[in-house]
């Protein structure tokens, strides 16, 4: 066994794998056994590693949003107009249509979290919580150049980002009537009424 290990594949080749396999063939196919022989590993080292399937699925997240925080930090910190950077955010939240890889992984976890012990509803709190900090941030920006008006910017924040996860959530599912270019819109309603005007 100690053998086997030593020739296992680096943890972020597995989750980079997993997320692949959501990608390609659905969540429904990926299995411990699937995603062994995927990185040549036995579904009993795969448990070894991970010690259950949740773990597998919330570390795979945990990954994927790490690459997902890096990319808002990118969109977050240029120059030009605070409304510009709202709209890159918002683009980055929307699922690109049904089956998003990122969003099916996401419903996974969530649906699971029902379940989950603290630790594990203490991580996904954690990722929830940077895409919070990170709207939180641009709101207050927005507001104090004077591009938006004056709301309170943690309240706005729940409210739009409760918005982007009902409308999200259709469009991953793949519910009829509401496809991405839909929900952007009903966004941009939305942030029109809500922070521009008056402004």
């Amino acid at each position: 066994m100690a053998g086997a290990r030593k020739h296992a594949p680096p943890r972020e080749d597995v989750l980079v794998a997993a997320m692949e396999m959501i990608a390609e063939r659905g969540l429904e196919k990926l299995t411990m056994a699937a995603l062994g022989r995927e990185v040549g590993m036995s579904s009993g080292h795969l448990l070894y590693y991970f010690g259950s399937k949740d773990e597998l699925l919330l570390a795979t997240l945990e990954w994927s949003e790490g690459r997902l925080g890096a990319e808002r930090g990118r969109l977050l910190t240029r120059t030009g107009p605070v409304r510009e950077r709202l709209d890159a955010y918002v683009d980055l939240y929307v699922p690109d249509g049904h089956r998003d890889p990122h969003w099916t992984l996401w419903l996974e976890v969530w649906n699971r979290s029902q379940n989950a012990d603290d630790a594990a509803r203490d991580r996904q709190a954690a990722i929830e919580g940077a895409w919070h900090r990170d709207l939180v941030a641009l709101l207050a920006e927005g507001i104090s150049r004077g591009e938006f008006r004056a709301v309170d910017p943690d309240r706005f924040a729940a409210r739009l980002r409760a918005l982007l996860d009902g409308f999200s959530i259709h469009v991953a599912i793949g519910l009829r009537g509401t496809d991405r270019a839909q929900v952007l819109g009903h966004v941009q309603e939305f942030l029109r009424e809500g922070l521009l005007a008056d402004a």
